[in-house]
């Protein structure tokens, strides 16, 4: 088959739909709803989606989890000025939080987006590749504010797995398996980011979630228009070599902007990353099995009291033990 008609594409896009939908629905444990719960208190985002080691791996004593909460306004979160701004500026804000869950500490990374920025940042033509990237895999709505709410988020995660199929045809091999393709989109997408995880995690997530992958790269690309040639096997998108060229190069400037935005992510955290310096005790306790006290000042000014921090710790080893 070469092209896709119009009943192709709707058809197409009902499996994709059921698919996220399915997806999103699916419960998580309990205690990671009463998490969110007991985080959101007074305030009301549009929703919370959860997703990455966490989702896959389940809830282990050393788990952080993984959430995006999504705003209709920045002001819907509470936070300073300061952060409001960072956040609108240069998304997504980073906060830590700790909760006691039925006697039990959990631990979470939470990024702030508004739904306008979600909707950008999951799109064919930003040139961010962070936020598509992470959609484009399983996640979870453990909250939403109302059905409308849960429809948008639905489309903003749609939109993320078409972005990311579009840009496997583009970037992945002449023709191969589905698996083939979605490999070649992670390690790519890896190697623009500041990333620590080692090398091949990308394959390992698609590898965890291999038959959903396989399930959804054809009707992404119908739903995008790509021409495909279908064998028992293999796929084989139908890109001209000025088309492959072409799109290298757009993925070219993608890979130079991907570091410089995650430095000045970092910087901006300094400032705005509500909760880091509890993170920070948190990770270095848990590298080195070093205690680290976290007195009353240094969680409210990490800046001034990190410095002579990281000298006690570097005179006990704790960098050295570290891995």
């Amino acid at each position: 088959m070469v092209a896709f008609s119009s009943y192709e594409q709707a058809d197409a896009h009902k499996v994709l739909q059921a698919q996220i939908q399915q997806e999103l629905n699916t419960p998580v444990a309990p205690e990671i709803t009463d998490f969110v719960w007991d985080m959101i208190g007074s305030a009301r985002p549009l929703g919370v989606l959860f997703y990455g080691s966490g989702l896959r791996g389940g809830l282990q004593d050393d788990t952080l989890l993984d959430f995006y909460v999504i705003l209709r306004r920045q002001s819907d979160w509470p936070r300073p000025f300061l952060a409001r701004v960072g956040n609108t500026l240069l998304p997504p804000n980073v906060e830590y939080h700790e909760i006691k869950v039925g006697g039990r500490l959990l631990r979470a990374k939470v990024a702030l987006l508004s739904l306008a920025q979600f909707r950008t940042l999951t799109g064919l033509q930003t040139w961010d590749t962070t936020v598509w990237a992470r959609f484009s895999q399983p996640v979870r709505l453990v909250w939403a504010a109302n059905h409308k709410a849960e429809e948008a988020l639905r489309r903003c995660v749609m939109r993320a797995t078409i972005t990311a199929a579009v840009w496997a045809a583009w970037l992945g091999p002449e023709k191969g398996q589905p698996e083939t393709f979605w490999n070649a989109l992670y390690r790519r997408t890896y190697q623009t980011e500041l990333r620590v995880e080692k090398a091949g995690r990308g394959a390992g997530i698609v590898a965890s979630y291999q038959e959903r992958y396989a399930r959804l790269l054809l009707p992404c690309w119908r739903i995008a228009g790509l021409a495909v040639r279908e064998s028992e096997t293999e796929l084989e998108p139908i890109l001209s070599p000025a088309q492959k060229k072409k799109q290298e190069k757009a993925w070219g400037l993608r890979t130079t902007l991907g570091k410089p935005l995650n430095i000045l992510r970092l910087m901006k955290a300094a400032f705005t990353f509500s909760g880091g310096a509890r993170y920070a005790v948190w990770k270095i306790e848990r590298h080195s099995g070093i205690a680290v006290p976290l007195t009353p000042f240094a969680e409210k000014h990490p800046l001034i009291a990190g410095p002579p921090l990281l000298w006690r710790l570097w005179r006990k080893g704790a960098f050295q033990k570290s891995r």
